[in-house]
């Protein structure tokens, strides 16, 4: 009896191993199609491209484009908390307090008070990413500069949308720190290349680089 009880529980977690591993492969088949624009832009944050993001990858994924560890733990719990829940798929089981983002259906964790630059699908919108411009880079015609960004997130707020306006303001506010030129302006190509996702593997890049750089002296 005690033989075979053994070896029941041990069936069971092979059987939840399993699921858990053709859990995970089905996720990663997001990678097989092409990506909308807010996939690519999470998907810096899947370490693994397994098509799911655990907050210790979007720690990862902040480190590696530069952040600190305090504001990279942070963004870590915020991010996740945030759209872990709204994606998680109907009738499927995560892990509690781990808070798994599924990069399948990142568009809808989109959170209000935003550009909408991201349409409901998570397609770029060039019209409204013009529009940025057009209507808060008062000092350059393809830049801004920080009192002109928080004039565009306050423009954004909607009304008692204070979830949405503070991941506005993280999102930003993390970007226009990392990315502005030392004239202090965040140019249009860099706000650019945040939604296509190509700026973070950019700046993995570059920091890479500067390590590399430095041990050689």
């Amino acid at each position: 009896m005690a033989g075979r009880a053994a070896d029941t529980g041990s069936n069971d977690d092979a059987s939840s191993a399993t699921m858990g591993q053709s859990s995970s492969s089905s996720m990663a088949d997001v990678y097989r199609g092409e990506l909308t624009p807010l996939q690519r832009h999470v998907a810096f944050f899947d370490r693994n491209k397994d098509g799911i993001i655990y907050p210790s990858e979007t720690y990862q994924g902040f480190r590696a484009i530069g952040c600190g560890v305090a504001l990279s733990a942070a963004s870590a719990v915020f991010v996740n908390a945030g759209l872990g829940p709204k994606t998680k798929p109907e009738n499927h089981k995560t892990p509690p307090f781990k808070f798994p983002i599924y990069v399948k259906n990142i568009h809808k964790g989109k959170h209000g008070s935003d550009s909408g630059v991201y349409d409901a699908n998570g397609r770029f919108v060039p019209e409204k990413f013009e529009e940025i411009f057009k209507k808060h880079a008062h000092t350059k015609p393809d830049a801004l500069t920080g009192k002109e960004l928080q004039e565009m997130l306050q423009a954004n707020r909607e009304p008692k949308d204070f979830t949405g306006w503070l991941g506005g303001l993280t999102e930003w506010k993390v970007l226009y720190s990392l990315c502005k030129g030392k004239d202090g302006f965040l140019h249009k190509d860099t706000v650019r290349a945040v939604y296509d996702g190509s700026l973070f593997e950019r700046l993995e890049q570059e920091r890479k680089a500067k390590k590399e750089s430095t041990k050689k002296k």
